[in-house]
């Protein structure tokens, strides 16, 4: 005959041989009887996961107070009327005129034979030619002519004044210049107009007659 047990599981006697006469457990007090091995309970399984539906992923927003601190230069504003200057009007020059270059009238001598002597530009010696190689001769050269030996190498400087607008006179010889028959004063100027009488010497042996064209 099994032995009677403790049927209470909490008991610190569950399950062990007590007396045969023992009615109750000493320790809990539990009525015993032939104790016939607990069934084995089967494992306790895990609930099944339940699977729940999918989701789209979530987007991570930035909150409206998560924005950048970064803030662009002040900058000064452009102040475009000292930048943008407006374009003159194009104005074409007018053509300046230029008068054509000054020249002064010719100088002619005509000698008492009818011989003519042009002076050549506007200023010049009335000379004989030198005979001393390397002298460059005078621009009115009186020689050979008749007495030519009266006339100096530089008898007479002839000019075109612009201020008097004639030509001038100076006397630079030995034997002296007559001006319709007046002597002239050595180194001093004396206007020649169109008709004069020129002489060179006292003896009346070289005449010219002036002629300004």
């Amino acid at each position: 005959m099994p032995a009677n047990r403790c049927p209470n599981p909490s008991c610190e006697y569950f399950n062990r041989a007590l007396p045969n006469n023992a009615k109750v457990c000493p320790w809990c007090s539990t009525p015993v009887g032939n104790v016939v091995s607990p069934t084995p309970q089967p494992p306790t399984q895990p609930p099944p996961i339940q699977q729940q539906p999918s989701q789209p992923p979530v987007q991570y927003q930035r909150p409206p107070t998560d924005q950048p601190n970064y803030q662009a230069p002040q900058q000064a504003p452009i102040d475009y009327s000292t930048v943008y200057q407006p374009r003159v009007p194009y104005q074409p020059t007018p053509p300046v005129y230029t008068p054509p270059p000054q020249r002064a009238p010719a100088l002619k001598l005509i000698h008492s034979t009818g011989r003519e002597f042009h002076l050549i530009g506007e200023g010049g010696y009335i000379g004989r030619r030198s005979q001393s190689p390397g002298i460059a001769p005078p621009e009115i050269d009186l020689t050979s002519i008749p007495s030519e030996g009266i006339v100096s190498r530089r008898h007479a400087r002839v000019d075109w004044d612009w201020s008097q607008n004639s030509y001038m006179i100076v006397d630079m010889s030995t034997n002296g210049i007559y001006l319709n028959n007046n002597p002239l004063t050595p180194g001093m100027q004396y206007r020649l107009l169109n008709g004069d009488l020129l002489r060179f010497g006292q003896d009346n042996l070289v005449n010219f007659t002036i002629y300004v064209v």
